[in-house]
């Protein structure tokens, strides 16, 4: 048995709301994926992956290869699929609780409801520091907190009611809170104090709450635990532990909101050309074919030329007739930076033999040539690429480009095929997102070029199915359009394992 047999009958369980998983490993990541995406658009998956430290991390000869480690395919996994990932169990069965008893949150909006101070701050902190917000309540409710709590209560959100807050106090406000529009899901938490019953104090909470259809989580922090009358309101011994659990089931609900997305349909690329110049290759690609197989799924790249000589590359860059770049070019040379195997700028013939000569010294017989390229100066560096992972098949990259690409490791990673949404969602996530939506007075990048490309190198990948890494870095996103710098692609057989006896 494995998960995709247990999900697919839990997904047809009269008796099962919330589905729990803990994974080691998937059988079939990719069905796991196309069943989740169904089944969790009716019934929550919550999964703790086991085997996230460094030890499964594998060596890789390009920069996407070395950022795609299984941990981060299998966040991207359940990124997609809308499975809700928890790191410990515990906090598993938190997020639980509250799924299979509360509404899945309509937004982000929190109001914090406290006889507390001190827990109150605490419990705003950590719902920011997981992404939600504490909203201004609304004027009139404002009002309405201030007609029955006393002057000294703080009527800002947190809701700090004092220690002295009786029962009612409880029930009115979370009433009151729970109306307002501004509030998606409300957090109460309560210290018992030497005058207050807990007891009271969660049958108050229920009666202030029973009408609600929004969110409703609690916090207890007494050595007695939550009392019983709490009901279907999950209780959290600490506040930190609400909002977290609060917080995954908010972004369930975006997951379940947000478009589908759709896989497009490229008129013009032209597999079969690809697939021929891969055809019998095992290794790295020669640079001119690259470029080919590119231009075969429609992805530009600057104007490039082969020079074997000096006097080629002179040639070259006389036609080209403005500035260029001159990168080194062997079998064994993979990232050019390093060892010296790039020059930019170069204008006059002067420049080019100078650059060639210095490169032929520093590198030797490893250099059997190079490419001269048009300088394209404008534009934002990103990586765009794709690795192949023996556990979780084709793997799609976008991350913020340039030499530094390791060292930022900003990157965002979805299993192949991606739709429109995904690739979206891609750029969105990425930290370095500023630079291309224009970064201290620079205009603005051309988003949609970038999506074009991801989109572009999935169906390569999808017509290709035998490349075992694609790398683009950089890619410049230009103010119109986006141009490839600098790629590579290697191409090997990839066994597929035998399948297994339960087909889907």
């Amino acid at each position: 048995m494995s998960g995709n047999d247990l999900i697919q009958y839990w997904a047809d369980d009269p008796n099962t709301d919330v589905i729990l998983l803990y994974l080691e490993s998937f059988g079939n990541p990719r069905k796991f994926s196309e069943l989740a995406r169904d089944i969790g658009q009716r019934k929550p998956i919550v999964a703790v992956k086991a085997g996230r430290s460094a030890a499964g991390a594998r060596a890789a000869s390009s920069h996407t290869g070395a950022l795609a480690s299984s941990d981060a395919i299998v966040e991207a996994l359940f990124r997609q699929a809308g499975v809700i990932r928890t790191y410990t169990l515990e906090e598993m069965f938190d997020v639980a609780a509250m799924l299979a008893h509360q509404p899945i949150p309509a937004g982000r909006r929190v109001a914090i409801l406290t006889n507390a101070g001190g827990p109150g701050i605490l419990a705003a902190d950590a719902c920011e520091a997981n992404g939600l917000e504490l909203p201004q309540l609304s004027a009139a409710t404002r009002d309405a907190l201030q007609a029955f709590l006393p002057a000294a209560a703080s009527i800002g959100n947190p809701i700090d009611m004092l220690a002295s807050a009786p029962p009612d106090h409880f029930e009115q406000a979370s009433r009151l809170v729970l109306a307002d529009a501004n509030v998606d899901s409300l957090l109460v938490i309560f210290i018992p104090p030497l005058v207050t019953v807990p007891k009271e104090v969660a049958e108050a909470i229920v009666r202030g709450t029973a009408d609600a259809t929004k969110t409703v989580v609690a916090t207890f922090m007494s050595a007695q635990g939550a009392p019983a009358e709490l009901k279907s309101i999950p209780s959290y011994a600490f506040p930190e532990a609400a909002a977290t659990a609060l917080a995954r089931a908010v972004m369930h609900g975006e997951w379940r909101r947000r478009p589908r997305g759709s896989i497009p349909v490229f008129r013009d690329v032209r597999p079969e050309v690809a697939r021929n110049i891969m055809s019998g290759v095992d290794g790295w690609l020669p640079p001119v074919a690259v470029h080919d197989v590119l231009s075969a799924f429609g992805i530009s790249s600057a104007r490039t030329v082969q020079a074997a000589t000096e006097d080629e590359a002179v040639n070259a860059a006389r036609e080209m007739g403005t500035a260029v770049a001159m990168k080194a070019v062997g079998p064994t040379i993979l990232h050019k930076t390093d060892i010296g195997g790039i020059a930019l700028g170069l204008t006059g013939e002067e420049a080019v033999r100078r650059a060639y000569r210095d490169m032929r010294v520093r590198l030797g017989d490893a250099m059997s040539g190079v490419l001269v390229q048009r300088m394209v100066a404008d534009g934002v560096e990103v990586l765009v690429g794709a690795t192949f992972d023996a556990n979780f098949g084709p793997v799609i990259a976008c991350g913020t480009g340039g030499t530094l690409v390791e060292l930022f490791a900003d990157v965002v990673l979805r299993l192949h095929p991606i739709t429109d949404i995904d690739a979206a969602e891609m750029i969105n996530e990425l930290r370095g997102v500023r630079l291309l939506r224009g970064y201290r007075g620079s205009a603005p990048a051309d988003e949609m070029a970038l999506r074009e490309v991801l989109l572009r190198i999935s169906a390569l990948i999808e017509a290709c199915p035998d490349i075992l890494e694609l790398d683009i870095n950089p890619l410049k996103v230009l103010p119109q359009g986006a141009c490839v710098i600098d790629a590579r692609i290697r191409v090997g057989h990839i066994a597929v394992p035998p399948s297994r006896r339960v087909s889907y």
